[in-house]
Formats: C-alpha cells, sequence, structure tokens
C-alpha cells in the first residue's frame, strides 16, 4: 500500500519548475519512506524510470561511474547495458536510491544534469554528515527536500479518515472550539497517531488491524537500524553518537528535559560530544532545539547549542524506546491511547509537539530567562518551551499535558523584554479557546502553527 505522503506536490513543483535544470534530493531518516515516494512519483509522472539502489548495485554499475561519466554516450549505452532497458529522452527519470552509500554518483550529477537526457532523483540517509561527501563536490544542481515521518493529516489518510483535517483546519482559521464531543474523539485519534508514530511500516501494520506487539515489533526493528547505523559512525568516534541516542528518553524525562551529558558519563563534556550530537540531527532520527540566549526573529544568532534539548524524530518510536522488555506492550499501547497512563506523558507531549514543528519546517528553539517577581528577594528561573517567529514578531509556545492554565512563564516574560508579541499559545489537551491574550491550543493543531 502507497500512503499519500505531502512531500509528492513538492516534487510535483520541482518536476514543474526545474524542467530537467536541477535533480532533486530526498533526504530523511531511515525507513520514512523515502524510496517508495521516489519510485511511485516515477511511476506515475514519467513514461519510464531505473531504479539504482547503491545499497546493492553490482560492481558494473559503480564503476561505470568511475569510468565514463565525462562520456555520457559511452555512460548511458553501458548503463542499459546493464540493466537491460532503454530510457527514452526528456520523458523518463533514473533513481539514485541510498546515494550516501556511492558519493561519487551523487558528485555526477553536475554532468548528467547538464548532459539535459533525463530527470534525477536522488534519497539518502546521513547525506549531510561530512564524512559522506568530504571527497566529493557537492552540485550546485541538486535541490534538497527534507522528508520527516508521517505527520498526523498523513495518518488520517492512511486510516481512510478524510473529514477529520478538514474540521481541524476550519476550527483553527476561524478560532472556533469544537465542541466537546467532537474534541475527545480526535484526541484519541492523536493518542492513537502518538504511540503507533508515523513510520510508514508501523502505521501499515496499524492500519492492516496488527496487534499493538506486532505494531511494536516493527518499530523496534527500526531503532535497532538506527543503532547499528549509529555504531558505524561510532567506529571513529567511540560509541558517542549510539550513548546519546540510547539515553533520549533518560534526557526527557528529567523535569526540564535539558540534555545532561552526566547522563553519559561523569566527565562527559559538551565539547567532546559536539559533533556526535550535531550527527544524530542531521541524521534526522533526533530533533535539537537550542537555547536562545535573547528573544529575537533572528533567533540563530543568539543560540546557544550548549544549552540544548534533544527530542526523538518521531514520537511513535520514542515510545518503543520507552517499553521495556518484558512489559506489556498491549496494556501499555491501550493505557496511552485512553489517557490512563499519568506518567510520562509531558515528555510524550513535548516531543510530540517539536516533531510537529520540525516537520512543518521550523527550526526548533527554546528560550531560558530568570526573573524576579514583584515582592520576592531572589530571581527564579522561567523557561519559554518553543520560541517561534510569525509574521516578523517573536511568537512564544508552552506546552502542557493536561488541561492546567498556568501561564506564569508567559506573563514575566513579557514584561523582562519590551517585545511585541504577534501570538501566545498554550498547546494542550483541551479544546480551543481565547483567554488573558492566550490562544489555547489543543495539540493537534500543533502543525498549522
Amino acid at each position: 500500500m502507497n500512503f499519500k505522503r505531502k512531500i509528492y506536490d513538492k516534487m510535483l513543483e520541482w518536476k514543474r519548475e526545474s524542467n530537467g535544470k536541477s535533480a532533486i534530493l530526498i533526504e530523511g531518516a531511515r525507513r520514512v519512506g523515502k524510496s517508495t515516494i521516489a519510485e511511485e512519483f516515477a511511476k506515475n509522472e514519467y513514461d519510464d524510470y531505473i531504479l539504482l539502489d547503491f545499497a546493492l548495485e553490482t560492481k558494473d554499475v559503480r564503476q561505470n561511474f568511475e569510468e565514463h561519466i565525462g562520456e555520457p554516450d559511452t555512460f548511458f549505452r553501458n548503463l542499459f547495458l546493464i540493466k537491460g532497458k532503454e530510457l527514452p529522452e526528456r520523458h523518463a527519470v533514473i533513481i539514485f536510491d541510498e546515494v550516501q552509500l556511492f558519493p561519487l554518483a551523487r558528485q555526477a550529477i553536475k554532468y548528467l544534469v547538464a548532459d539535459g537526457r533525463y530527470d534525477y532523483i536522488e534519497t539518502g540517509s546521513l547525506i549531510s554528515i561530512k564524512k559522506n561527501v568530504k571527497d566529493i563536490l557537492i552540485p550546485s544542481e541538486e535541490e534538497k527536500i527534507k522528508m520527516y515521518p508521517m505527520d498526523f493529516e498523513e495518518f488520517l489518510l492512511a486510516k481512510g479518515n478524510t473529514v477529520t483535517m478538514p474540521v481541524i483546519k476550519e476550527a483553527f482559521e476561524k478560532r472556533k472550539p469544537l465542541g466537546e464531543a467532537i474534541h475527545r474523539k480526535i484526541m484519541q485519534l492523536f493518542r492513537e497517531y502518538i504511540v503507533v508514530g508515523g513510520m510508514p511500516q508501523a502505521v501499515l501494520e496499524y492500519v492492516d488491524g496488527k496487534s499493538f506487539t506486532a505494531i511494536d515489533r516493527v518499530k523496534q526493528g527500526i531503532l535497532s537500524l538506527y543503532e547499528e547505523d549509529l555504531r558505524k559512525y561510532d567506529d571513529e568516534e567511540k560509541e558517542k553518537a549510539s550513548l546519546i541516542f540510547k539515553t533520549i528518553p533518560k534526557q526527557l524525562s528529567d523535569h526540564n528535559m535539558h540534555f545532561t551529558f552526566s547522563e553519559i558519563n561523569a566527565n562527559a563534556r559538551y565539547i567532546n560530544y559536539v559533533e556526535s550530537v550535531e550527527f544524530v540531527a542531521e541524521s534526522m532520527i533526533g530533533n535539537l532545539c537550542a537555547n536562545v540566549t535573547m528573544p529575537d526573529i533572528l533567533m540563530e544568532l543568539y543560540a546557544d547549542r550548549s544549552n540544548f534539548k534533544l527530542y526523538m524524530g518521531d514520537t511513535g518510536l520514542l515510545v518503543s524506546q520507552m517499553i521495556r522488555e518484558g512489559d506489556e506492550t498491549e496494556e501499555l499501547y491501550k493505557a496511552l491511547i485512553f489517557d490512563k497512563l499519568s506518567s510520562n506523558m509531558g515528555m510524550i507531549f513535548e516531543n510530540i509537539v517539536a516533531q510537529m514543528l520540525r516537520t512543518s519546517g521550523r527550526e526548533l528553539f527554546f528560550h531560558e530567562y530568570k526573573y524576579r517577581p514583584e515582592g520576592t528577594e531572589s530571581e527564579k528561573k522561567y523557561e519559554i518551551d518553543f520560541l517561534l517567529v510569525k509574521d516578523k514578531k517573536i511568537c512564544p509556545v508552552e506546552v502542557k499535558s493536561s488541561g492546567y492554565l498556568s501561564h506564569k512563564s508567559f506573563d514575566y516574560f513579557i514584561k523582562k523584554y519590551p517585545i511585541k508579541v504577534q501570538d501566545r499559545y498554550i498547546i494542550y489537551t483541551k479544546d480551543l479557546k481565547y483567554a488573558d491574550g492566550i490562544t489555547y491550543l489543543p495539540v493537534y493543531m500543533t502543525e498549522l502553527l
């Protein structure tokens, strides 16, 4: 089953506007559906295609790149002989799947695009890591597009549900509550999305009616695959990236969720782990959220990357990371879906908000600050969970895993900084409402921000 993915429309836009003048590179973590969408697009939008999977390709294919890339006629003649098919010019596409495993093919894009006979789609995991590209010339003829796990709308469509998201969008645009019965129904759907996650294999098991134990087995397999990738990287880095990845649930379970290197070992320091942290983030298996020392629309200028949070790229995988061997998987999943599990919901909700913001194209920043409330003698530390920029103004976002309405951090934030705040949002589990200059937004509307 091929699920409807929003990235397809972006690929259509590339094909139409590029008209053969550039290749497209789909970047994403392993198992988010890059290869599937590339091949589906090739089948639907071209007369024919060739798939080169560099995890499996023969020595002959690789040798053809090494020896003949400067001679297009010879290169294509050999390629068609090896693959046993010829492609019609300007009506076909060649897919370079897992191109990070053969960087020379990525470098060849420059010459292949200039040749102009065919279109090119590349897919890659860990593609931006320095060691994968240190010896090649990155082609300027390459457009990059990021692919994330399935979002809530894509999850609903996979279930055959086409009615819920239009209702959510209309309520968001009109800033009108949905009503308790509808809100409660959508929250249950959203909790299903949280625990299953957005990895297509897991969603397929769910749509096919498999048990939560079977769904979790798929996700545990993906986690093992990630750990295997990290171990390959760790051959040179002494297991730093693996340790960072494995400690994500523990890091998020701490009250402020800041990444603490002492959880790895007592002597660990940011300076020694910075490259491994970047690796986990760049490989898109984790979402990095950096502290900004000053709330400003140019947040990157004030980012303190030594003070950060690290979320899982897919919240369904976080749920599986939290399940230990021997746990009653079915019971835990059902408890999460039916809101019967009070512990750890804070970390799960903040993780899904981070994921939804990241999927919608946002960089992630939070802000930690000190403020002395009137009538007190000492400064206290406060935090804004996420800072967004909207219409060139700061937009602070707080996440509550319940219906709790307190907003001291917002109040002191506005008093401390004389800035124009466009909108203030508290993302929580109740229906939409507006009060005290704050929009209280049900968590399933996050991706509409």
